[in-house]
């Protein structure tokens, strides 16, 4: 059959993102890859500078998704059907462009681990994120903001005269424009990606690109690709170098061999070819390769210990069998970022197919072999001059514009091509796309003031770049004004100037909780704990008063009330902490994220019986941040006399000891 390009509905049990959190991201970036300063003496000189190059204080202009839940309900998603007599590409438009499948006809099995749900949980840079399939991982380290957002998608002309699929966006979080286009040739076994990313600006600009494989993992299955040694990153933030197949005693090319979550960059040879590949105990799985540009691989296992069990139920259901991802990136580990040029792009292509190896080489006690043995089933399948001609192929097509729209996502790239007149073939971002969030940055953008919100609402989404701050600055000091040019300023690192902003809008606000949260969280970050607490109070009273029943208005008492209390229970301040926690709506404080908060309040209080009760009645924490050890911690101080080991339901440990 010729290549199809077709949408469709998939109906999954999903869990809904539920609402955006109302309030700006101000606090520091929770991710988990971060190097000591002490350790970068030892890396590489290139390495050292890319740890170090340009990486993110905070997740401005993107709000946190935290309003998720643990309940699924059968939900219909729209996709796009990729499809030749070979191979069956199944991409969800409204979730990052994330290929959710990808299904080998002859032998009907699927080359990646397809979750059967969906459900969200804390491993984004903004909070939700969900497991599977093959996604585009691409801003700053960690999983993209774009993991549960729409793109734009298209029918293109594909280099051989049939389809393909073009995915594009307007990524925040460093402004650059990107687009990933899907084409699968007639009668191949390979699905072919071509990447571009563009830097508009007359500045440079920081990239950082992982695609990331969700791969099936079973007691034989085998990660390879060509290194003999890889640098390890565990949970207790340390970078190191190890060999590659054995460390420890154990071959850690199979994720089950392994105790704790742990990620291995392996360190290909400067011009070796590049891929990666996951075999089972057949030998037979799937390959991934690119162009030279794509330099880094990976594998992310989770381990056979309780904690990263109990992650892989949580991320799917409990019956599901496990997985692994197997990733491909810019530079060697995902701690870097690379420098792209004013006007500048990089631009590559990866191929996906299914491999089939000699099982006896493959999981013999040779690692050279075993590599060697992929490499060249991978050279018949797909020569490396293949690879090279279709990416040539492709760039011939990369600035063709669109034909029939498939899928839309944001206006912001079409808000900020109008600011700067930007011109990029192949991706235009259109007026049409302008919606509600962009409305009143158009109108300070065309009429030099931001205007007051029709009616009374929590403030929209904020715009921190330089030159979003400079309209900023000379529109009329009106309250709604001082308080996004506050977050600006804030993002640009001018503290000081952010507080007087936040200060001068207060005096004359309508509405003044929001300004009181940003100074509060001002405050807690310069270490002044009662101020804090005393800001957060009131910001709290406030929004009581003013809330209206709807969604906005319930996101912005459950992020507040979550923020207020934590910040009285820091300060010592537990009457008005459990005075907050009267004062949330039923619904609210039913939450697992605010039980286990209960349970912390209890504890305050000195009722160590009532707290317990909570944690025998069971709760889960939906959005449990990757990484996070708070319920350790809370069980710690509930047993600290009977020290009992911490339940399995609340065991998502990630490294020793945790």
């Amino acid at each position: 059959m010729a290549t199809t390009v077709r949408r469709t509905v998939l109906t999954l049990p999903a869990a809904a993102t539920g609402p955006e959190n109302p309030l700006p991201a101000l606090r520091p970036l929770d991710e988990m890859h971060v190097v000591d300063v002490r350790d970068r003496a030892g890396l590489p000189r290139d390495m050292a500078r890319q740890i170090n190059h340009e990486p993110l204080a905070t997740v401005l202009p993107v709000r946190i998704l935290d309003g998720y839940g643990r309940e699924r309900t059968p939900t219909d998603l729209d996709a796009i059907v990729i499809e030749n007599d070979r191979l069956r590409a199944t991409v969800l438009p409204g979730l990052g462009g994330r290929v959710h499948s990808l299904f080998h006809k002859p032998t009907g099995r699927d080359l990646v681990y397809t979750n059967p749900v969906l459900q969200p949980a804390d491993f984004a840079l903004n909070g939700a994120w969900f497991s599977g399939g093959i996604e585009w991982n691409i801003g700053a380290t960690g999983h993209t903001t774009l993991s549960c957002a729409p793109v734009h998608a298209a029918r293109v002309p594909a280099p051989d005269g049939g389809e393909m699929v073009r995915l594009w966006e307007w990524e925040r979080l460093r402004d650059l424009p990107f687009q990933v286009d899907l084409w699968l040739p007639e009668d191949s076994d390979f699905l072919h990606v071509g990447i571009r990313i563009r830097n508009p600006h007359d500045h440079p600009a920081p990239v950082y690109w992982w695609s990331n494989i969700a791969v099936p993992e079973g007691a034989r299955t085998r990660v390879l690709a060509p290194a003999d040694e890889a640098w390890h990153f565990g949970y207790d933030r340390t970078l190191t170098r190890v060999p590659v197949p054995e460390s420890g005693g154990v071959d850690r090319t199979y994720p089950l061999r392994g105790d704790f979550p742990a990620d291995y960059f392996y360190e290909v040879p400067d011009g070796a070819r590049r891929w990666i590949a996951s075999l089972d105990e057949d030998g037979r799985g799937l390959v991934q390769t690119s162009t030279d540009l794509l330099r880094g691989r990976k594998l992310f296992l989770w381990g056979s210990g309780p904690g990263g069990r109990r992650w892989q139920e949580w991320l799917t259901e409990p019956g599901t069998p496990g997985y692994a991802e197997i990733q491909a990136g810019l530079a060697r580990t995902q701690l870097e970022h690379v420098p792209l040029e004013p006007g500048g792009e990089f631009s590559w292509l990866e191929s996906y197919g299914p491999l089939a190896a000699d099982p006896a080489l493959v999981h013999g006690g040779d690692w050279a072999a075993a590599r060697a043995e992929t490499e060249q089933r991978l050279a018949r399948a797909l020569p490396r001059a293949g690879v090279d001609a279709a990416y040539e192929a492709w760039r011939r097509c990369a600035d063709t514009e669109p034909g029939e729209i498939l899928a839309t996502g944001s206006g912001w790239g079409a808000l900020e091509v109008r600011r700067g007149g930007y011109e990029l073939p192949g991706t235009p971002f259109a007026d049409s796309t302008l919606g509600e969030q962009q409305a009143p940055w158009l109108a300070l953008l065309e009429q030099g003031s931001f205007p007051e919100p029709p009616h009374a609402a929590p403030p929209g989404p904020s715009l921190v770049s330089p030159h979003w701050r400079d309209m900023l600055e000379t529109a009329p000091a009106e309250p709604i004004t001082e308080y996004h040019l506050g977050v600006a300023q804030w993002h640009a690192g001018d503290r000081a100037q952010a507080v007087r902003s936040w200060e001068r809008g207060l005096a004359l606000a309508p509405s003044r909780w929001p300004l009181l949260r940003c100074l509060a969280v001002a405050a807690q970050e310069s270490g002044q704990r009662d101020r804090a607490a005393g800001h957060y109070e009131e910001a709290f009273d406030e929004l009581c008063a003013e809330r209206r029943d709807d969604p906005p208005w319930t996101a912005a008492m459950a992020a507040l009330g979550r923020e207020a209390i934590e910040a009285l229970l820091a300060a010592g301040r537990t009457a008005a902490a459990r005075t907050v926690w009267t004062g949330l709506l039923p619904d609210i404080r039913l939450r697992g994220r605010f039980r286990l908060l209960e349970a912390r309040l209890l504890l305050a209080e000195g009722d160590r019986a009532a707290a317990r009760a909570l944690f025998d009645e069971g709760f889960e924490v939906a959005d449990l941040r990757e990484g996070a050890e708070i319920l350790d911690e809370v069980w710690a101080e509930l047993t600290a006399i009977t020290a009992e080991p911490l339940p399995d339901a609340y065991n998502y440990r990630m490294r020793p000891g945790g």
